[in-house]
């Protein structure tokens, strides 16, 4: 028989970690390998959070069946394919992206027991700066002790007023990821990273995609060239923009949307869809976190304050990922989740927060690290640009994928790489390179004399290397 002290016992961990999503499961595996017994709470049924179940995973699948759909329309033609009868199931791409989503879930749950971390699905709330509440879609209440606790509950969607999503017609990226229908067409707000990932699936099975943005460019955030090279693309695809255009109202009435705009001039702009897909980014998300109880708030912007070692005002509370500073990615959460677990058991981690890079999952993809060109501009940095275009390389011509360029900046007088930005084929695994030699503080001069595979779409970056080394490419 269990006493209440046995209870105690049981529910007392050295790590109680909150969310399961990247920065949460992975914080809770590496607090586990380094000996501490660990707790993950999660709210939902399966763990992942957004990335695994309605985010990274799921739409990163939906964007291969689509690439997949667009090429043998497109382009099996001319590799001497010939297909009749060609068709898009988007039932069968749902049902394919669903049981990638769950395998991977799955996969989670397999690490969580091979390394004793203990899992409590149910809310997870402070009852005081020691104790979480879990409490159970059943209605069933848990309470756990944690020398260390640390949040890790992720984001959610964001709106501003006037385009509410109904999750009908006026939807968020979750819906998105579960369409029973090819829209014939759909609006998309916001021209960042999750709208021209998801536009772009629709757009492939033939959707006509529009694009509204209050920004001038698409992608705002990163260099400029790239928001320019990629507008280029995407309208040969067929997509429509409609930049500097902010959104007043968007209204579902009832087979189709309607969405009022005022462009730059001030004029009102109407315009028409089947769905309109809300993508402006998201908010940090602690909704009946209880700070309070613990001692603690979030600030305007719903973020959770940290110092340089991911701790909260009290030592002993952590937050790492989308609820505290920095970008909202994946791969920054889970170097944050390890730099904590090490942080508690002792050790001295680090994180280079100009070398997490940024990915955009679209085709061609897009990657980047370290600064932009605006940015050295704005800190007064002399530098370098060395550019080199896809279209010249052997490999690009090969496979047909000859848009966009990759671009290598470097200081002016040591030659140090200082950001490299891409939009090409494979990008997203082709930017490690970058990271890796910047990680290493190498010159682009250290790149442009490494040997690099030909007919690799590698050979890009020694290019743009040796461009911004005294402008001296070969291969242009």
């Amino acid at each position: 028989m269990l006493t209440l002290t046995k209870i105690c016992e049981m529910n007392a961990f050295d790590v109680i970690v909150v969310g399961s999503g990247p920065g949460g499961y992975v914080s809770a595996l590496r607090c586990a390998q380094l000996g501490l017994k660990t707790a993950l709470v999660e709210k939902y049924n399966t763990l992942g959070g957004t990335c695994l179940n309605v985010g990274c995973i799921p739409s990163k699948a939906l964007l291969d069946s689509s690439e997949h759909f667009h090429n043998a329309q497109h382009n099996f033609q001319t590799h001497g394919i010939e297909i009749t009868g060609l068709k898009a199931n988007l039932t069968q791409m749902i049902n394919r992206k669903n049981e990638v989503v769950s395998q991977t879930c799955a996969g989670v749950k397999f690490l969580m027991d091979k390394n004793k971390v203990t899992v409590f699905h149910g809310h997870g709330s402070f009852s005081d700066a020691n104790t979480i509440l879990v409490k159970g879609a059943d209605g069933s209440e848990t309470s756990l002790q944690g020398k260390n606790i640390i949040i890790a509950t992720g984001s959610k969607p964001n709106f501003f007023p006037g385009m509410e999503p109904d999750k009908k017609r006026i939807i968020t990226s979750t819906e998105a990821l579960n369409m029973t229908e090819i829209p014939k067409r759909m609006l998309v707000i916001g021209g960042g990273v999750i709208g021209l990932e998801l536009g772009s699936v629709y757009a492939r099975l033939g959707a006509e995609v529009e694009v509204v943005e209050v920004a001038p460019t698409i992608l705002p955030t990163m260099d400029a060239g790239i928001g320019k090279e990629f507008t280029k693309i995407l309208k040969k695809e067929g997509f429509k923009f409609h930049m500097e255009h902010r959104v007043v109202k968007v209204e579902n009435k009832g087979k189709k949307v309607v969405l009022t705009a005022e462009n730059k001039k001030g004029e009102t702009v109407t315009l028409e869809a089947d769905y309109c897909l809300v993508a402006v980014g998201r908010k940090p998300y602690t909704e009946g976190l209880n700070l309070e109880k613990a001692g603690l708030s979030a600030t305007d912007r719903g973020q959770i304050d940290v110092n340089e070692h991911l701790q909260t005002k009290l030592s002993h509370i952590y937050a790492i990922g989308d609820v505290v500073r920095g970008a909202m990615l994946a791969h920054k959460a889970e170097e944050e989740g390890v730099f904590v677990a090490e942080m508690i058991a002792g050790q001295k981690p680090h994180i280079n927060y100009n070398l997490i890079p940024g990915v955009v999952y679209t085709w061609p993809e897009i990657a980047a690290v370290g600064k932009t060109e605006e940015e050295l501009k704005a800190a007064g940095i002399a530098y370098k640009a060395g550019s080199f275009p896809i279209k010249a390389l052997g490999r690009a011509r090969a496979s047909m994928d000859t848009s966009g360029f990759i671009k290598v900046l470097a200081d002016e007088k040591t030659d140090e790489i200082l950001g490299v930005h891409m939009i090409a084929p494979r990008a997203a695994d082709l930017i490690m390179e970058a990271v890796t030699a910047m990680e290493f503080r190498a010159s682009a001069e250290d790149i442009a004399r490494i040997c690099h595979p030909h007919p690799t779409y590698s050979e890009g970056i020694k290019e743009a290397a040796l461009a911004a080394t005294e402008d001296r490419a070969l291969h242009i």
